[in-house]
């Protein structure tokens, strides 16, 4: 008897977070034993290593800005209608060539919305098929909420319709789901828990780069050049501070940006594209410096390492305000808010935070990962 297939979805925009905590899902299951299926919709990321059975690049897209309003391909052209009927027959074509006992969609129906082109109708086939696999919505701890009440009556429909269990990788002592979507009642017979997605062999702790430094990271680099040469320049020119400071740009950082810091670095100041050890180097590091992105909060987290969060609030982006603020009222963080990030606003967030290391003692189920694996195992 052949191993159960799990068939992932997951669709990055602008990020790299969506792809990374579905890599860790992909790890755990692939190590309790299932056949992993990788289905990638966003532009290629280079440094994250994907265990599964086979993966599938689709043909790439990525949003043009923080908005999310206009799509592109990788030859930065805006998709249309042809181009969205060739990803929806080639993605139907991957679901029946694979058969899978479990479809996992990341992140839709709550976001997405632009792929319900291709989404519906391979819900759809998953809900008709023969083998009647398991349907499974997988998001984060918090969701960028909606005004709007018709597209969460959508997103109601569609779960009730579709779906048969909505898994939050979060945990429900510091947020649950009714705080950021106003419909929760008429889905909460779904929801499920996971605790906060992590891959432990990232969090690993066997090399010495990062002892006694101060990383700044902000992600995949797409947004946040602003903030990142800011506090470049404030460590450079207005911090008394002879520690070192490592700069991870991120690999989508815009070049323009990466140039400039890396021509004005110095010594004391250490530079780098991308890191793909990143979370074992925050791990031993003195403090993290960074944005408020479901990845690098849970790494923060699952180290204890001090941590100051400057929240990315670009576009139409609240989630990551909305997580920092809820950590910093258990003083797991330090938050400086983007508009106030200054000398002396960084010198002090820097004092509070040195003062906190390792030793809040708050249990944060931080097992998201397996426990998304068993859940796979009770749903067949």
């Amino acid at each position: 008897m052949s191993a159960p297939t799990v068939f992932i979805y997951v669709q990055n925009l602008l990020g790299i977070g969506h792809v990374r905590r579905s890599a860790a899902i992909a790890h755990a299951a692939f190590g309790r034993g299932f056949e992993v299926i990788f289905v990638s919709g966003g532009m290629p990321v280079d440094g994250i290593h994907i265990e599964c059975t086979r993966f599938y690049q689709l043909p790439p897209v990525r949003s043009l800005d923080g908005n999310f309003k206009t799509l592109v391909d990788d030859q930065g052209i805006p998709i249309d209608n042809t181009w969205r009927r060739k990803r929806r027959e080639q993605l139907k074509s991957i679901f029946e060539e694979t058969r899978p006992e479990i479809l996992l969609t990341e992140l839709f129906p709550f976001g997405r919305r632009q792929f319900r082109f291709e989404l519906i109708p391979l819900l759809a086939q998953a809900k008709q098929a023969k083998w009647k696999p398991k349907i499974v919505c997988s998001m984060r701890d918090i969701l960028v909420t909606k005004s709007r009440k018709d597209r969460n009556l959508e997103i109601v429909k569609t779960l009730n319709l579709y779906y048969d269990v909505i898994l939050v990788h979060g945990d429900e002592k510091i947020i649950t789901l009714d705080k950021t979507f106003p419909l929760n009642s008429y889905i909460q017979h779904l929801i499920r828990y996971t605790g906060y997605v992590l891959n432990p062999i990232e969090l690993a702790n066997t090399g010495t780069v990062g002892t006694g430094e101060i990383i700044v990271s902000l992600g995949g680099g797409a947004v946040g050049a602003t903030t990142l040469i800011k506090l470049f320049n404030l460590r450079k020119n207005q911090l008394n501070d002879n520690q070192p400071w490592r700069f991870i740009l991120g690999p989508h950082m815009p070049a323009e940006v990466a140039e400039k810091i890396i021509i004005s670095g110095e010594k004391d100041i250490i530079i780098e594209h991308t890191r793909p050890d990143l979370p074992s180097v925050i791990c031993r590091a003195d403090l993290s410096i960074s944005q408020g992105g479901y990845n690098t909060i849970a790494e923060v987290l699952a180290t204890r390492t001090p941590a100051i969060v400057i929240p990315f609030e670009g576009g139409v982006e609240t989630e990551q305000r909305f997580r920092a603020d809820l950590l910093a009222q258990r003083n797991l963080i330090q938050v400086i808010y983007e508009n106030d990030l200054s000398s002396v606003s960084l010198s002090a967030a820097i004092k509070r935070a040195s003062k906190t290391r390792r030793t809040n003692e708050e249990t944060i189920n931080l097992n998201g990962a397996d426990n998304t694996a068993k859940i796979f195992g009770e749903l067949l």
